[in-house]
């Protein structure tokens, strides 16, 4: 593995010492961890949904958990690399079927309309529930340490982003042409029961690989941290893989845990969206720009002789504060209606 700035912690060493270094990595590995329970959770409602929920929703997360333990267990990107294309491509796959089955079943008196007045609670909402889809950037650390060639990281970003844009805004709109404002939250449930099933069936294993990956890098994370410089890094041994397999079983189980016994936790993934990935999407890019152009171009100076940079950067900066803010505080008023209209169940029940 290649060390250099292996994990977010280290850039935030280089960009505000060890206070900034300890902040980030635990940072990350929340929100590693709670990507994690949120894939479980999605599988189990695939699972429920192709099961006819014919089994109690704990036992389906914990099955979804078992699976996505033995995903993550090998030990470098580069042997989990591959399943990137199979994730790819059955999101792709699933969202084409259901925009068929939107497509052959509309819903008859559908309500369709290009813009609704809404208040700042309502409307943020629907702006933060993405942002954790967005949130892969909190990985491009670890995915650059393990490139052969990093330099080739910044055209991987483009890739992604502009596919997974492109992907979500002609999903949302096709389906919200043939299903209107009925659309439910995913929107594979409003699809006819046989196309549900299609889709998520599909989808399954993009929430296992998904997942995986998120337990992976919580793993990764407090490996490197505890075994850098040594000989576990590198090679076969019995202390390392024990560690190893340790670290991505106790990342799992915390997220099952959370998943099932915090009957709010699908409220929580709002909140950490917005404490981490607003920052982890938006504000930390603009200050790793700021800080590599002050310390290595010039400092002030080179800041003055590119104002439109500095000016954008600041403006992210802002951005990620805004959204982390505001975000925090739609997520928690969400929980707060949540259990005004008793909408929150007991834990542990299926």
């Amino acid at each position: 593995m290649i060390l250099y700035l292996q994990l977010r912690g280290d850039a935030g060493m280089v960009l505000g010492g060890p206070f900034f270094r300890e902040l980030l990595a635990a940072g990350t590995i929340i929100f590693a961890i709670f990507g994690t329970g949120s894939e479980l959770l999605s599988g189990q409602q695939a699972l429920s949904v192709l099961s006819d929920d014919g089994l109690c929703t704990i036992y389906l997360v914990l099955l979804f958990s078992a699976a996505t333990f033995v995903l993550a267990l090998p030990r470098t990107l580069g042997n989990l690399s591959w399943l990137g294309l199979i994730s790819v491509s059955l999101i792709l796959v699933a969202s084409l079927v259901a925009m068929i089955g939107a497509g052959l079943n509309p819903v008859p008196g559908r309500v369709i309309k290009a813009a609704i007045p809404s208040n700042f609670y309502q409307a943020f909402l629907a702006i933060t529930n993405p942002v954790f889809a967005y949130a892969g950037h909190f990985m491009f650390f670890i995915l650059i340490s393990e490139m052969k060639q990093p330099e080739d990281a910044m055209k991987a970003a483009w890739c992604l982003q502009g596919f997974s844009t492109l992907l979500y805004a002609v999903f949302s709109v096709v389906v919200y042409l043939y299903i209107g404002s009925t659309v439910t939250s995913p929107a594979f449930l409003s699809l006819p029961p046989k196309w549900a099933k299609a889709a998520f069936g599909i989808s399954l294993g993009n929430f296992l690989i998904a997942g995986s990956l998120y337990s992976h890098t919580a793993a990764k994370l407090i490996f490197v941290r505890l075994f850098r410089g040594t000989s576990h890094m590198y090679n076969h041994t019995i202390r390392g893989w024990s560690v190893w397999a340790l670290l991505c079983f106790v990342s799992v189980a915390v997220a099952f845990v959370l998943a099932v016994a915090i009957p709010i936790f699908s409220y929580l993934i709002g909140i950490a969206a917005a404490l981490f990935a607003a920052w982890y999407t938006y504000g930390l890019a603009g200050f790793f720009w700021l800080h590599d152009t002050y310390h290595l171009e010039g400092g002030l100076t080179a800041l003055r002789k590119r104002p439109f940079h500095t000016a954008l950067c600041a403006l992210i900066i802002a951005s990620g504060a805004f959204i982390c803010v505001a975000g925090a505080y739609v997520s928690i008023k969400l929980i707060d209606d949540a259990y005004t209209q008793g909408l929150v169940s007991r834990p542990f029940t299926c």
